[in-house]
């Protein structure tokens, strides 16, 4: 389905070995439901990778762009709990982008994610989002065993900004800056040719895309909504 609003936050990263277990119960029983409970939070989600270079993909959806700027929010990153502390403690290679919802099509959600990271130079920019918004993703959704196709696009500023629980980390983040989304069901091998055919280089090149791109398939594992 259509993310829930226009704001998101997206967030890749690995984890220590030794911290996987205090992972799993800080971020289900405290960190995602701490997070939904911030005004303008509206649903959050958790995947694992069946075939990615960092492990974990989490993404928050929001009311606008906005909330993941303001003061609430904030608060909550630069006072982080004593649980929270020990558990980010065990990220690595962390990759986290403050995003804007540019565009989202689709009638389902998908058990299965692809993420692509990429870039595109400031002055393709327009022409690029046009064509994604108005052409590809729509194509996207109409491909059988698609369930959702978005885009996304980072603002740098304030992905970029420090805050306590960064520091906690001890890792800077990466941005990325461009951010596709494709959602999907089915068996994970077809979806993984599917992801990699939809999103191959010559085609993002076509689009507008420079650089390396960084495509990651994931499967989800468990999805938290704001309190009514």
């Amino acid at each position: 389905m259509a993310l829930l609003g226009r704001g998101a936050l997206a967030i890749w990263h690995d984890i220590a070995p030794e911290g996987r277990e205090l992972f799993y119960a800080w971020h289900g029983q405290e960190h995602m439901p701490e997070r939904l409970g911030i005004p303008g939070f509206l649903r959050g989600r958790r995947y694992v990778g069946i075939d990615a270079s960092l492990e974990f993909f989490n993404l928050y959806e929001t009311v606008d762009l906005d909330v993941l700027q303001g003061a609430a929010y904030t608060d909550r990153v630069n006072n982080p709990t004593p649980w929270t502390r020990q558990a980010v403690a065990h990220f690595r290679s962390v990759a986290r982008s403050i995003c804007e919802v540019d565009a989202t099509f689709g009638h389902a959600q998908g058990g299965l994610l692809a993420t692509l990271r990429y870039d595109v130079p400031v002055r393709s920019a327009h022409d690029h989002r046009d064509r994604v918004e108005q052409d590809w993703l729509p194509a996207l959704v109409a491909q059988p065993g698609v369930a959702a196709a978005h885009l996304l696009v980072a603002d740098t500023s304030s992905s970029s900004a420090s805050n306590a629980e960064q520091r906690a980390r001890g890792v800077a983040n990466a941005v990325p800056r461009w951010i596709l989304l494709l959602e999907g069901w089915g068996d994970e091998a077809a979806f993984k040719t599917l992801a990699r055919t939809q999103f191959e280089p010559q085609k993002l090149r076509s689009f507008g895309a420079t650089g390396h791109a960084e495509l990651d398939c994931y499967r989800h594992q468990v999805t938290h909504t704001a309190p009514a």
